[in-house]
């Protein structure tokens, strides 16, 4: 059996792990992804990219790939519920993507199905040099003092392979066999419903009535589930409920039961179809958080962490986002420029945004199953706050206000304190407008209102770390000017305050004022806190 090391190895080839091994290429580490299955997905599955999610693929040059994979439904923004869609509607959900956002980001909801995302990420992870290895299984894993040993199988020739790696991101779905290893449990509602998935072909003009259906959720005495287009045309993907308590079975879907349940949930009794395929393989739409995202070496993302109803079209972006959490502290950690501990705010930050996703698209799962509207809207939290407004309550950030208050605040009213996302602002420089969130995929930044001299030495203190870190004026004597006068409103500085923002756009921590003593012990010792050095 051949050996082979690696720093960071990747189990799972869906759009988190892909996401994980772009990610970190960006950070300069080196990984290996290894994916059971032959190819990408060929299912639709995901299909929306929240804007936060398409802002990290905006920093490391992918938003105009994404954009242009989009969907040919982009401009769609109607998701209903209906006894059938030729019937009345039952409520119509708000949708975040008609709303302009451009005072909260520089980027946009994308509609891109899973099955076009993911050849486009694995297509980039191939040009930055990741060690792809689709068709190969993970046999078996053991943690070491110093690293982690695999056994990998390559499915196609049976030849085995035992890999060492220094860390393990198991982003291997929602039945992760790696997190069963390490005897990671879950908590949560688990199963809410079985389905099957099948394809049609027909023209839905008259019951569709010139509305633009992200989704339609169906619900009537013979059928329960979610008519979603892929054209905008004729083509369109059935996901239907069954129940195995009541004695049901993906195999009672014989080709003349799928006619008759697309009629009924068009409810237009002789409407003429094509079945283009039926996906019998049943699967399932479950709630669930796993106890930790954290364990040693391993690290737990995307769906083996939390599993959620699709509706919100949280799951993907979630996912996502966990793998940009944790690139850019694996290659400090990686790179001996901060301590292993800090890979423990991983769970600390993300484990309470996954609990309160599920959440929020449970209440939403409710109104699709039936319940009333007006029940669940005094809980739910709208979307833009949902995609922009977390706060982590604990984590890899400190100073004044960490760790206070509400988990989430209003995107449009942020509040620039440590744990929430830098906002958007518009600054200019030398070449025109641009955002300050594109600032921050390069390292640490700190961000002064108005001249930057006062700061400078804190460029000392990224140096003596081994860290890039930026120092960056905004307003008036400083290097960039606020086009909109807003920077000291929105990230909560007087003149001459300060704020520092992690790699992923994350505030580390803020100075309310002007510097006061030695600038560059107080940004070092700041920095060793946040990186686990003290």
């Amino acid at each position: 059996m051949s050996q082979e090391n690696v720093p960071v190895l990747i189990v799972g080839g869906g759009l988190t792990g892909l996401s994980a091994a772009v990610f970190l290429a960006h950070h300069g580490v080196r990984a290996t992804l290894v994916e059971r299955h032959p190819g990408t997905s060929t299912h639709p599955k995901a299909r929306a990219i929240n804007p936060r999610t398409m802002e990290l693929y905006r920093a490391v040059g992918m938003e105009e790939r994404v954009t242009a994979g989009r969907s040919p439904i982009s401009g769609n923004t109607d998701l209903v519920h209906v006894e059938t869609l030729a019937g009345a509607e039952r409520v119509r959900m708000p949708n975040a993507s008609v709303e302009d956002i451009s005072r909260i980001s520089p980027a946009r909801w994308t509609l891109i199905d899973q099955n076009q995302l993911e050849p486009i990420l694995r297509a980039r992870a191939e040009e930055v040099g990741v060690d792809l290895r689709f068709h190969t299984r993970l046999d078996a894993v053991t943690e070491t003092a110093d690293g982690v040993t695999a056994t990998l199988t390559d499915v196609g020739t049976g030849e085995s392979t035992e890999l060492r790696a220094a860390y393990v991101i198991a982003a291997d779905g929602s039945r992760s066999p790696v997190r069963d290893l390490l005897s990671i449990g879950s908590h949560g509602r688990g199963t809410l419903t079985n389905l099957v998935s099948f394809f049609f072909d027909a023209d839905l003009e008259e019951p569709l009535r010139g509305r633009k259906i992200i989704a339609a959720y169906v619900n009537n005495p013979e059928v329960r589930g979610t008519i979603i287009p892929l054209d905008n045309d004729r083509k369109w993907v059935i996901n239907v409920s069954f129940f195995p308590d009541k004695g049901q079975s993906a195999e009672d879907f014989t080709p003349e039961r799928c006619v008759e349940l697309v009629r009924a949930a068009v409810g237009v009794p002789d409407l003429e179809l094509t079945l283009d395929s039926v996906d019998m393989p049943a699967w399932d739409i479950s709630a669930r958080v796993a106890d930790t995202f954290a364990r040693g070496r391993f690290l737990v993302a995307g769906d083996a962490a939390h599993v959620m109803p699709p509706t919100g079209a949280f799951g993907a972006s979630t996912g996502i986002q966990d793998a940009y959490n944790l690139a850019w502290k694996l290659a400090l950690v990686l790179a001996d420029k901060a301590g292993p501990e800090l890979l423990a705010s991983y769970d600390a930050e993300r484990r309470p945004v996954a609990e309160e996703t599920v959440r929020q698209a449970m209440l939403r799962f409710a109104v699709r199953e039936g319940k009333q509207f007006q029940d669940v809207a005094k809980d739910l939290v709208d979307e833009m706050t949902m995609t922009f407004g977390y706060v982590y309550p604990a984590g890899a950030f400190t100073g004044e206000g960490a760790g206070a208050g509400n988990i989430t605040e209003e995107p449009d009213k942020p509040s620039g304190r440590p744990g929430a996302r830098a906002p958007h602002v518009v600054i200019e420089g030398a070449h025109g407008p641009f955002s300050a969130v594109d600032l921050f995929p390069v390292g640490f930044t700190l961000l002064t209102a108005g001249a930057s001299a006062p700061w400078a030495a804190a460029a000392d203190a990224g140096r003596e770390l081994g860290l890039v870190l930026q120092v960056r004026g905004v307003g008036a004597g400083g290097d960039y000017a606020d086009t909109e006068g807003t920077f000291t409103e929105r990230y909560g500085v007087a003149d001459g305050g300060a704020v520092l923002v992690r790699p992923d756009g994350v505030v580390a921590w803020r100075a309310g004022s002007a510097p006061e003593g030695d600038v560059a012990a107080t940004v070092t010792g700041v920095l060793r806190r946040i990186l686990a050095l003290d």
